[in-house]
């Protein structure tokens, strides 16, 4: 699904030279849910982007769901971006004077949808995530949850492969995070990809793969079935 090898990362100015990934190696599988941890500085964001072809590396190679990405020009990462990806972000980047429906529209009308499989997808993702009876609801009039929810919906109305998630529990309480998180798990186990970076290590260990970044490298932190089926059971319990 996506496989970086030896790649790097670097930061220039006139006076200045910062290594934010150096000989970067991660292969992530089809159906598999990741987490991202590490301090910060360690290069997570840069990873993130880098993924989400937000930003482009040095050297090495990036090879997303069968297409190396090297050297693409920026019309071509678009392309593969809107088609590939689904990103959900900390801070919900929800539009305020937009309804629910129309906020898991905006992108769906950049891919180029026609107005019936747009509905389609949207009352669809809007029901996978529990809001299909609020879709005429605005931002304001929910919870940080469900606004929370709504970012999901608008990542997966497009049919992602891979849902990049950055922090999507950073700005929820404990039960929201565990509400949201338990989501993605249900998401993951319908076959989408999903890689998520967070600082709760609660959270982390639900995942079946933690890849734990210091100082641009990572180390992987493979969890057997039955810790994995434990924290989650513990999580549910709490």
């Amino acid at each position: 699904m996506l496989r970086m090898t030896n790649l790097s990362k670097v930061y220039r100015t006139h006076m200045i030279e910062t290594h934010a990934l150096r000989g970067f190696e991660i292969h992530v599988r089809q159906g598999e849910f990741v987490t991202v941890t590490g301090p910060s500085g360690s290069g997570k964001t840069s990873f993130l982007n880098i993924a989400g072809l937000l930003e482009e590396f040095n050297d090495g190679e990036y090879v997303l769901d069968g297409v190396n990405v090297k050297g693409m020009d920026d019309n071509a990462r678009s392309r593969l971006r809107n088609e590939k990806l689904g990103f959900i972000f900390q801070g919900f980047n929800l539009i305020a004077d937009l309804s629910l429906f129309d906020n898991v529209d905006v992108p769906l009308r950049y891919r180029g949808f026609n107005a019936a499989e747009r509905k389609e997808r949207i009352e669809d993702a809007l029901s996978k995530v529990g809001l299909a009876s609020r879709m005429k609801h605005y931002p304001a009039e929910l919870s940080g949850g469900q606004q929370q929810r709504v970012a999901i919906a608008r990542a997966l109305a497009g049919s992602p492969k891979l849902l990049l998630a950055d922090e999507p529990t950073g700005n929820l309480d404990t039960q929201m995070a565990r509400g949201v998180m338990e989501l993605l798990e249900e998401i993951n186990s319908q076959g989408t990809t999903i890689l998520m970076v967070t600082h709760d290590p609660e959270l982390a260990v639900r995942a079946q793969r933690n890849v734990h970044i210091i100082d641009g490298q990572v180390s992987d932190l493979v969890r057997a079935p039955s810790t994995l089926a434990g924290a989650r059971a513990s999580g549910q319990a709490a």
